[in-house]
């Protein structure tokens, strides 16, 4: 997923942000718990307030994100 992710990131950029958690970094245990982290990969889109818009839970498909990212960044 990570070429897909990041091909998105490039295209994207200067429109929508993308964060990653180290899912192995304890630091970011409180924010997994917040948004309900099940297991790897696990995409979130969220507004600029912080809340979920849209989730993905193991494999999603180029042209899901292509089209939620597009959604919401015109």
């Amino acid at each position: 997923m990570a070429p897909v992710v990041h091909g998105l990131e490039a295209k994207y950029a200067g429109r929508i942000n993308f964060v990653y958690l180290d899912v192995d970094d304890p630091d970011t245990t409180p924010f997994k718990s917040q948004l309900g982290y099940q297991y790897q990969p696990h995409f979130f889109l969220l507004d600029g307030a912080g809340n979920v818009l849209q989730q993905w839970v193991g494999f999603a498909s180029e042209g899901a994100l292509d089209a939620a990212l597009e959604s919401v960044s015109a």
